[in-house]
């Protein structure tokens, strides 16, 4: 637990320290005159700035998580609906990689009681690492069926990408853990991603489990 600890402060570190070291390069360069402020410069140092926002309210979500102080503020919806967003806050990106975004729900599912923004940012984030790792022509669907047994509703996540390596998939969920480092280093990513998915998913009393092989991984969340 210590070792980890260590860890994930040191990776803290690292993912604060480098969009710092821009912004401050940048500013003190425009300051000493070596650099004029131009539009594409403001815009870059904008991008470093939304990353570590971005890393800032991943870590509050995790800590209120950890704490049990994650207010969920909970609807009723319909789960063909709440896919149905999801789909449509992606399209554009899906579209603009070639890749297929499909909705697979029946739509006479009972509606389920759910926080829609965090559940959109569950299926968000895993919608987004399946853009990351779906090639061209490929297909992601977006689906819901009846579950059995103690959960209502069962959501999945299917991608045609790569697959994930099977050393990597029992710690896909750990905080900062980075598969593929070289893919996802610099593309601002902070590596929480999936520990939120699991942080939000137990939240609501559910859980998450993922199967991948080659030419597909699944992420299957039972609520």
């Amino acid at each position: 637990a210590n070792q980890q600890r260590r860890q994930m402060t040191a990776d803290i570190a690292h993912d604060l320290r480098t969009p710092l070291t821009v912004l401050s390069g940048y500013l003190e360069a425009m300051e000493d005159g070596t650099l004029s402020p131009t539009s594409a410069r403001w815009r870059m140092m904008q991008q470093e700035v939304d990353t570590l926002k971005r890393l800032v309210e991943d870590l509050r979500t995790l800590s209120l998580a950890d704490a049990g102080n994650l207010a969920l503020h909970k609807e009723w919806l319909a789960p063909h609906e709440l896919l149905s967003q999801v789909q449509a806050a992606y399209a554009q990106q899906a579209a603009a990689q070639n890749v297929q975004l499909v909705v697979d729900a029946p739509p006479d599912l009972p509606p389920i009681q759910l926080d829609p923004a965090r559940m959109r940012q569950v299926l968000g984030n895993l919608v987004s690492n399946a853009l990351r790792y779906t090639p061209e022509n490929g297909r992601i669907t977006l689906a819901a069926r009846s579950a059995s047994q103690d959960y209502t509703l069962q959501l999945t996540v299917a991608d045609t990408g790569a697959g994930i390596p099977p050393e990597d998939l029992p710690h896909i969920f750990d905080r900062f853990y980075r598969g593929d480092k070289s893919r996802q280093e610099g593309e601002g990513e902070s590596g929480l991603g999936l520990a939120i998915v699991k942080s939000l998913v137990a939240a609501h009393g559910g859980v998450v489990s993922v199967a991948s092989a080659a030419g597909g991984t699944t992420f299957t969340i039972l609520l």
